[in-house]
């Protein structure tokens, strides 16, 4: 971390007039540690920086000094995509055929749930469905990555023999979270939603609002609900 970040969080503090203690609680560390980070002692991680931001509802740049503006302006979603037309070619092959299938089910999917939360417009939500998501991505990639012995694990820093427990109780905590904020009770951080946000849905709704991709969602749903239904729980 660089000499201006232990500064500028401790100023943000000073200003906002909160104790250590309580800008500690708030941002789900403890105090001699958030001491250590004002005082440049210990350095923190990107998670700590990007909390922080929120928390002083700043941006990432200017808590590391690398702007003068303390906008917390949204990221564009064109400055961050890269969409390539070219992953959507069906491939000659059955087993390439149903990967591509798959792929645009999951991809159009995926759009429609983001858009909803970003129609719901709640940081809390959106973090904890994002973790979710983000967390299931790293565990498939990470199977697939490691299913060759020989490939280097030294872009994991969790070791193999804990990440999958470990990934699944955060799995599990995020969508608890999601789950309690959805339904207008509070987590650490973040207040409920309000139920006068949320979208009114149905099926004709998200046919009329989704048209080139409401199929998608209505695919995956009936897939996955005829892995899990009764008839195929075999245990």
């Amino acid at each position: 971390m660089n000499k201006d970040f232990p500064r500028i969080i401790t100023l943000l503090r000073e200003e906002k007039g909160l104790s250590q203690k309580k800008a500690a609680d708030d941002l789900g560390i403890s105090q001699p540690l958030l001491s250590h980070y004002e005082k440049g002692i210990r350095e923190c991680g990107l998670d700590f920086v990007v909390k922080a931001a929120d928390y002083y509802d700043v941006s990432c740049d200017y808590l590391l000094g690398r702007t003068a503006d303390r906008s917390n302006g949204k990221i564009v979603i064109s400055d961050t995509l890269e969409y390539d037309a070219s992953i959507f070619t069906v491939p000659d092959n059955r087993t390439g055929m149903i990967a591509a299938l798959n792929k645009k089910i999951i991809f159009n999917s995926l759009n429609i749930v983001f858009d909803i939360m970003e129609k719901i417009d709640h940081k809390g939500l959106t973090g904890e469905c994002s973790n979710y998501l983000m967390t299931v991505i790293y565990c498939l990639f990470r199977t697939l990555y490691s299913s060759n012995p020989s490939n280097s694990q030294k872009m994991f820093s969790v070791s193999e023999h804990l990440y999958r427990g470990r990934a699944g109780a955060f799995q599990t905590i995020c969508q608890s979270n999601a789950e309690n904020l959805s339904k207008g009770l509070p987590i650490p951080r973040h207040r409920g939603l309000d139920k006068l946000r949320l979208p009114e849905l149905s099926p004709d709704i998200i046919e009329e609002q989704y048209s080139t991709m409401a199929s998608s969602i209505f695919n995956l749903i009936r897939s996955v609900e005829n892995h899990i239904s009764d008839d195929n729980m075999d245990f």
